[in-house]
């Protein structure tokens, strides 16, 4: 069925009156919801009127898709892991046939000489690059807008992300605008896109978002200070590269802080009420990495064994919560980044045992198989005491890899929590936690984390 988006911009072309009737394949975005909304147009569906309320347009919608019948796994097309294989990624990138090529990156990169190093191996190879590297830690909607129209100026037919999870991101979104027009705020929810987004590399330099092979982008509304979660097929890169060879030079805080990302991709995906055979596969096995070998990698940049396995542990992890969804951690931590601009992977470190806590009620036995995957003696134990036992180890891990040990320290303020629950139950990601909750529910898990 060929899909409609029907945007902010071209609202009024698709009513009749005061009455918008959504046929079949018609996509309606939360930016013209809410348009419709403060017009006062009834939207129906199937002759029945659709309750204008932001919150169920991306959650429910998600929801929906995660408990349909069956599993969808989503990848790449090519992945390429281990030292050395960012030159076999380059050739793959010339495969494309590309003439000229964005580069996604951040400053702290291109300072360093890194972005550099990359498009020389490019111009190489005969591929011409242009540079953006006015990415943020939390990529917005500014950044999005500056790099597409660098694109568009230079005429580039390609996009390479080259960083960790906000120059991945912020690519995505540069890449989908190129070929789906309107604005980013558009396509938040799930698969609104009509069409394929321009040929997407995404070379990763961190241990812990795996947007590098995810179909998951996470842009910041500078207007309302939200994280909005552009869930789309479509933006899944067309090729993932992890070479550890350009993730050995991380600080111990970002390697910390990544690595905790990873972890908490892990756990939600696990626990999630969409898991399955596959995902629990690799997120156990994910679980288990990040365990054993994030500490190393903090201690010693330069181990190069803890930092390999951390990119397989983090890849896994993306392959799991990519098809498996999340949970509260992230939905919370979306809200975190949104208001105080804080780093994505310590938000999620520090909220991470108080959900799995939140969610002990619900799903004992799969957080006492966390904590056998933790490393943990649950010889003789019931459910219950094994999970909590894993709780504990998550954080013993926290201070072991020196994470802040609460939101406070981070300067959340109270005051901001319960704007913060509303919006974090909004959240796509809040659709696959396994213990749905209420507002004063996240409210008190906010309460606890400070």
């Amino acid at each position: 069925m060929k899909k409609q988006l029907i945007r902010e911009s071209n609202l009024q072309s698709f009513c009749q009156g005061n009455t918008l009737y959504l046929q079949p394949g018609y996509i309606l975005s939360p930016g013209a919801l809410d348009k419709a909304r403060d017009l006062g147009i009834k939207v129906c569906r199937n002759d029945e009127a659709v309750g204008n309320e932001h919150p169920s347009a991306v959650v429910a919608e998600f929801a929906s898709q995660a408990m349909s019948a069956g599993h969808e796994f989503i990848m790449p097309r090519q992945s390429l892991l281990g030292f050395g294989c960012l030159n076999k990624g380059i050739e793959r990138l010339k495969s494309l046939n590309c003439k000229k090529v964005l580069v996604v990156t951040d400053a702290v990169l291109n300072q360093t000489g890194l972005v550099g190093t990359v498009t020389d191996r490019f111009s190489a190879r005969g591929i011409v690059s242009v540079v953006y590297d006015g990415t943020q830690p939390n990529p917005t909607t500014t950044n999005v807008s500056e790099g597409l129209s660098i694109l568009k100026r230079h005429q580039c037919d390609a996009v390479v992300s080259l960083g960790g999870g906000s120059p991945h991101d912020c690519a995505k979104a540069i890449a989908l605008l190129a070929t789906n027009g309107g604005e980013v705020a558009d396509y938040e929810g799930v698969d609104k896109s009509t069409h394929p987004c321009l040929p997407l590399v995404a070379i990763n330099t961190t241990a812990g978002t795996a947007s590098e092979m995810t179909r998951f982008c996470i842009i910041t509304n500078e207007r309302s200070h939200i994280k909005m979660a552009i869930v789309d097929q479509n933006v899944t890169p067309a090729i993932a590269i992890n070479d550890p060879e350009l993730m050995l030079g991380m600080p111990a805080s970002l390697t910390a802080a990544t690595g905790m990302d990873a972890l908490t991709h892990g756990v939600e995906a696990f626990l999630s009420s969409s898991a399955s055979p596959v995902t629990d596969a690799v997120a156990s096995k994910a679980i288990k990495l990040v365990a054993e070998y994030l500490p190393r990698a903090v201690k010693d940049g330069a181990d190069r064994e803890a930092r390999e396995q951390m990119a397989y542990a983090q890849y896994m992890a993306g392959m799991a919560f990519n098809s498996g969804g999340l949970g509260y951690v992230h939905a919370m931590a979306h809200q975190l980044g949104g208001v105080y601009g804080l780093p994505h992977g310590v938000c999620n470190a520090v909220l991470l045992p108080h959900v799995m806590m939140y969610n002990l009620s619900t799903s004992a036995e799969k957080l006492s198989d966390i904590a056998r995957y933790m490393g943990c003696d649950v010889y003789g134990m019931d459910a219950h005491n094994a999970a909590v036992l894993g709780i504990k180890a998550v954080c013993k891990l926290l201070l072991e890899v020196g994470v802040p040990g609460g939101l406070s320290e981070l300067g959340v303020k109270a005051e901001d929590i319960p704007l913060m629950a509303i919006n974090a139950l909004r959240d796509a990601c809040a659709a696959t936690n396994p213990r749905q909750g209420t507002q004063a529910e996240i409210e008190q898990i906010f309460k606890n984390a400070l």
